[in-house]
């Protein structure tokens, strides 16, 4: 026969039929699927309900929200326009006006599936009525309804023009005598355009303050989400091409910017009225001001309190620094004892374990037969002595001390051929760190070859053709080293020298410039007193420093554009006529084209020498106003 297994609610156990009870078989079922779902409801409900009877409590429960609320059939709804939808009313048309916008999706829903049960063409048509072929039935404004109120975008594009919405503002006059009756449902029926939740209430005239500045605050900061993009009157998916889409979207975004800064500017004038006629400000303000007056005469005992209160801190901040301090120096004291104890301790355990190395390896006579090889190996002991720390040292006596003398022997040498290793390699990194602060390079570098290259380098500057090539040729012609240099040495080189420290610079500099000295030692130092050249014709009257001085002030004070210029110029030069003044200015022109140089462009040209070096001397000489001058002096 058939086994037919069941599954008990209560026990959970599966029986066979045909089997006795006594022989029934006990096994463990993990509910899945649907089944668990079940079973996780019995077990919050802590009762023992089977999956098919829940399923039919949901459905009830379904059907009682349905039946929660009723269809208003509109009136007028046969006789809506289908072309003008725009300014129909959606909820009306779906028998929802009492809910509005409280409805949810699915009262909106059952709501369009009750009215097109009603009021569908084929419905009509089969029951004798006329119908209206096309989009001219007006059945078309329910779809459109549907359309509108399912899409949650457009729903509250709906909602923000609600047509039944009172967008009234009380005056002042209304607002003064019965202040909370006549504002309170105002600002309750507003607070739907609020884009933050839990909009704070008007309150009654027992509020604290607390509670009149939230809601005013609030309201001074609302923020609301009404748009008004239901009412464009033009839409964009009409236009044609790109460009009337762009206009159509312009003057849309124009006309709902203006809307909205009207709604603004309602909500702000409903807030200025309330706060105007709102009497419990009146009484804020007045007991805000008894306590300001009461702040006032406590201010002064509480600024002597204060002071006092500084006073008697600013001591114990002083005797805590000072308490701080000695202990900090006591601390101080004692880790300096006690690291002037361990060193003192490190130093004697150190000298005992040299003493003891030199004794051991003494009775050994130093692990050689010969007096050389025994004075050899005493001086590689000495220098274990110097090298090795404590562990070492510790390490190799204990060698010494527990091994035979060949095994002695060996861990010496072993250890001083590591020292002298250690010390090679010390020497080797001495060498190279002396070799990279000399400058380095393939062949040797004087001065003079680095001068030359540094010349070479300003001479022929980025952009030459072949240039390492040509300062390497120039280098090769001029060097007195006779040296012969490639290109790639010139490059390693001036990659050398740019990588020169800031001391190593100035010192290339300070060679430079004593150079350039030493070469030009016959040049005057100054020429402050020097006297002005008579060699051109005409000028036979010698012009004294300060006559020449005074003539180069005239010609900056009375400049070309000047009326009879000379004749104002010969009277601030005294003893010379105007023929003399512009005689003189023809020949020194002449003679300076570049202008007179000062006593600060002297200075600046000497100390720029000096500080920069020949090597960025024509650098500077480029940057300088002077350039043009400095090549014709």
């Amino acid at each position: 026969p058939l086994l037919l297994p069941y599954l008990s609610k209560t026990t959970g156990m599966v029986s066979d039929l045909s089997v006795p009870s006594s022989a029934s078989v006990q096994i463990q079922v993990e509910p899945v699927g649907r089944w668990f779902e079940a079973y996780v409801r019995r077990r919050n409900r802590n009762a023992s309900v089977s999956f098919q009877e829940l399923e039919e409590e949901a459905e009830s429960s379904e059907e009682s929200e349905d039946e929660e609320f009723q269809l208003e059939e509109y009136p007028m709804l046969r006789t809506l326009d289908p072309k003008d939808w725009k300014n129909q009313d959606h909820y009306a048309v779906l028998g929802l006006p009492h809910l509005r916008y409280k409805a949810t999706q699915k009262q909106i829903k059952a709501a369009h599936k009750g009215i097109v049960l009603k009021h569908h063409p084929d419905k009509r048509k089969a029951a004798g009525e006329q119908i209206v072929e096309g989009d001219n039935d007006y059945f078309t404004c329910i779809t459109k309804a549907i359309e509108i109120l399912s899409d949650p975008v457009k729903r509250r594009a709906f909602d923000s023009v609600d047509p039944t919405f009172d967008n009234a503002v009380p005056s002042k006059s209304e607002g003064k005598e019965n202040f909370t009756e006549v504002f309170s449902p105002v600002f309750e029926r507003n607070a739907r355009w609020s884009s933050k939740k839990h909009v704070p209430l008007l309150g009654t005239m027992e509020s604290s303050f607390e509670e009149v500045d939230n809601f005013y605050s609030f309201w001074y900061n609302f923020d609301s989400w009404r748009e008004f993009s239901y009412l464009d009157e033009e839409e964009k998916e009409k236009a044609e091409c790109r460009d009337e889409r762009r206009w159509i979207e312009k003057q849309n975004r124009a006309s709902r910017a203006q809307r909205k800064k009207e709604e603004m500017n309602r909500i702000r004038t409903l807030v200025d009225t309330a706060y105007s006629c709102d009497p419990r400000i009146k009484k804020f303000k007045e007991e805000e001001k008894a306590r300001k007056e009461s702040e006032k005469k406590a201010k002064v005992e509480a600024k002597k309190r204060e002071q006092e209160e500084k006073e008697r801190a600013r001591q114990a901040e002083l005797e805590a620094a000072r308490l701080a301090k000695a202990k900090e120096e006591e601390e101080a004291k004692q880790v300096a004892q006690q690291a002037k104890k361990e060193k003192e301790i490190q130093k004697k355990a150190i000298k005992k374990e040299r003493q003891k190395l030199r004794t051991t390896c003494k009775n050994w006579n130093y692990f050689a037969d010969d007096e050389a090889d025994s004075v050899k190996m005493m001086e590689e002991v000495e220098k274990l002595c110097d090298r090795l720390e404590l562990t070492s040292l510790q390490s190799l006596n204990e060698i010494l001390a527990s091994g035979s003398k060949e095994d002695s022997k060996v861990a010496v040498e072993k250890q001083v051929q590591e020292v002298n290793a250690q010390l090679q390699r010390e020497k080797e990194a001495e060498v190279q760190m002396r070799q990279a602060a000399r400058g380095g390079g393939g062949k040797g570098w004087n001065e003079e070859d680095l001068q030359l290259l540094i010349k070479a380098v300003n001479l022929f500057p980025a952009g030459t053709n072949a240039r390492w090539e040509v300062i390497a040729n120039y280098m090769n012609l001029h060097s007195t080293s006779g040296t012969k240099r490639t290109a790639k040495d010139v490059i390693n080189k001036a990659k050398n020298l740019q990588r020169l420290d800031p001391v190593q610079k100035d010192e290339i500099n300070r060679k430079a410039f004593e150079k350039f000295k030493k070469e030009h030692g016959a040049v005057a130092p100054t020429i402050d007193n020097a006297v002005p050249s008579e060699r051109f014709d005409g000028d036979t009257a010698s012009w004294t420093t300060e006559e020449q001085k005074l003539l180069e002030q005239a010609l900056k004070t009375y400049p070309v554009s000047t009326p009879e210029r000379w004749e104002k110029i010969a009277a601030a030069v005294p003893g010379r006529s105007k023929k003399d003044c512009m005689k003189r200015y023809k020949v020194r022109r002449c003679a300076a084209p570049y202008g007179f140089w000062s006593r600060r462009h002297r200075s600046s040209f000497r100390f720029s020498l000096s500080r920069q070096g020949v090597a960025n001397f024509s650098i500077n000489l480029y940057q300088s106003s002077r350039l043009n001058i400095g090549a014709a002096r």
